[in-house]
């Protein structure tokens, strides 16, 4: 885990590994995210919803877990 300081101008450095690995390049957008207290950057998307698609294509089909439960439940009422 990386510690970072804050300068007095509120700036921060991100570690040369971590910026490898998130691939973050001078002029790279983050976010940051308050999580309860947690603060996390987050790697801002140019276009969330085409950089998400696909991205749950390899998991189960939450349709499908769904309508196996209302089948399921359909069962035990009759």
């Amino acid at each position: 885990m990386a510690s970072l300081t804050v300068s007095n101008k509120g700036w921060v450095v991100i570690p040369a590994e971590l910026r490898r690995k998130y691939k973050l390049a001078p002029g790279s957008k983050v976010r940051i995210v308050d999580y309860a207290g947690v603060l996390a950057l987050v790697p801002a998307l140019d276009d969330p919803v085409e950089q998400a698609a696909g991205m749950l294509k390899d998991s189960p089909s939450l349709t499908e877990a769904l309508l196996a439960e209302h089948r399921a439940e359909r069962a035990r009422e009759r």
